[in-house]
């Protein structure tokens, strides 16, 4: 098999396991990752910090973006500007309306301002002991996070549910490692 197959495979699994949790699992595990960030604090706060707008069964970040709002955080949501492309950050707070964007997201308006930020939370499908992560196949946190630590240092924060972490994720060359993983019961540092 070849790395785009064995990240299919992988992908495929994950989604599916995923797709089949119960709506009290995911309320759970919105709090338990909530607990999680409160106990490890892996960054300094404030900072700028990206999050991302859930979507479909994603781990539901939305009660810790309002907690790093409460801390001082400025909060900025990703956009997708375009295949190939490095994402944009575009600033957010609670209760500001979002509009449709690629993949069925939701984001911030045009009108909004565009900010770098220091730290990235990222979503994932299946991360592994080495901070090697799996995500939906476009690229586009492994090219916006190699575009960001040529400029600065960030931190990159995976969050998934705990069955998230497994043995191996497959990686090649282009894909970029996480420096936490977060879930609902355990934080890992791969720094």
């Amino acid at each position: 098999m070849t790395l785009i197959d064995d990240k299919r495979t992988l992908r495929s699994a994950m989604l599916a396991w995923r797709g089949g949790l119960d709506e009290a699992d995911r309320r759970a595990a919105a709090d338990g990752l909530l607990a999680t960030w409160r106990h490890e604090q892996p960054v300094e706060t404030p900072a700028v910090v990206s999050g991302f707008w859930p979507m479909k069964d994603e781990l539901d970040i939305r009660p810790l973006l309002v907690e790093l709002v409460n801390q001082g955080c400025q909060i900025v949501l990703p956009v997708v500007v375009g295949k190939g492309q490095p994402l944009v950050f575009r600033a957010w707070r609670p209760g500001d309306a979002l509009e449709a964007g690629v993949f069925n997201t939701l984001q911030p308006k045009a009108s909004r301002e565009a900010l770098d930020p220091q730290v990235l939370i990222v979503p994932l499908l299946a991360c592994d002991r080495e901070g090697w992560r799996l995500g939906y196949g476009g690229g586009f946190y492994d090219r916006t996070l190699a575009g960001l630590r040529t400029r600065r240092r960030v931190t990159a924060i995976g969050v998934g549910f705990d069955a998230q972490l497994v043995d191996d994720v497959p990686h090649g060359a282009s894909d970029e490692r996480l420096d936490w993983l977060l879930t609902d019961r355990r934080a890992c540092a791969f720094v």
